[in-house]
């Protein structure tokens, strides 16, 4: 171990976690951030951007998982997505299984991040980036939600922290867009950080949301990587309806597709929007 370098994340300034370097694979600066890549020999290979970690090979499969699953079931019907950021690809892979999606579109702001995931993390696309369904652009997010004519049933922000170029993507200016660009039932997750350490940052977030959306809300899942307790992940659409599925719909709809998971599942999804108090109280919420 005295060998091996020990890399520590800087997403706080009063703690912080550290990894094990085994191998680094690569490390260098885009036009948009600094990368590095990282063999760890529990995590297996991880992707850190300026300093925060932003996936892993091993417990990616949560927070791909959750991010997709939770609204493609809820609606039911599901043919044309807008993937906003998402470069290493996972939200991609979980996308392009449902086979009754006809559109893809994946906007992500640096080329590197798509074509370093392609070469390091290929489990996580697993040749996804081939489907004939999908549309990259290579493009700021807001930029194009900004410009798009296009109209979705579902957008997914997939997006880095609330800092440098991810800001855009959790301004109200942002969400105002994303609201625009959806079909009358469509739906929009995001990621938006662990509630126990970004509690400022959440809360901001979901104020903003309520603004564009009759139903906001957030939903959540465990993922190590992401330590200081449950992730979060908000959700808005206008059709409130849309969220209250019951466990036997869940189910048939999930098991039409002949699709299996690695967390995912009916009772997971359910479950999944019901929060701790100390959450509900922060947000003023019942």
């Amino acid at each position: 171990m005295a060998d091996k370098k020990i890399w520590h994340e800087k997403l706080y300034c009063h703690l912080g976690q550290h990894f094990l370097i085994d191998k680094l694979l690569y490390k260098n600066k885009t036009d948009y951030q600094e990368i590095m890549i990282f063999e760890n020999s529990f995590f297996g290979k991880i992707m850190v951007i300026d300093d925060i970690v932003q996936t892993t090979e091993k417990d990616e499969f949560i927070y791909h998982e959750m991010l997709t699953h939770i609204p493609i079931f809820s609606h039911g019907s599901i043919k044309n997505v807008l993937i906003i950021g998402g470069g290493d690809g996972g939200i991609l892979r979980e996308v392009c299984r449902h086979k009754n999606i006809e559109s893809i579109t994946m906007v992500e702001i640096d080329r590197n991040v798509v074509e370093l995931c392609k070469k390091f993390f290929p489990r996580h696309n697993n040749n996804s980036y081939k489907d004939s369904r999908l549309k990259l652009i290579i493009d700021d997010g807001l930029n194009f939600i900004k410009k798009t004519e296009e109209k979705f049933d579902l957008i997914i922000s997939d997006s880095t922290d609330p800092i440098k170029y991810g800001k855009n993507l959790f301004s109200s200016e942002f969400y105002f867009h994303c609201k625009n660009s959806l079909d009358k039932n469509g739906i929009f997750v995001a990621q938006n950080g662990v509630f126990f350490l970004q509690k400022n940052e959440s809360i901001l977030a979901f104020k903003k949301l309520k603004k564009y959306f009759h139903d906001t809300r957030f939903y959540h899942a465990t993922i190590p990587t992401y330590y200081g307790g449950i992730m979060m992940f908000a959700w808005g659409s206008n059709n409130i309806e849309l969220r209250k599925n019951s466990l036997k719909n869940l189910q048939s709809r999930i098991k039409y597709t002949k699709l299996d998971f690695n967390y995912y599942n009916a009772k997971i999804h359910i479950s999944s929007f019901y929060l701790p108090q100390y959450i509900l109280n922060e947000l003023d919420e019942n």
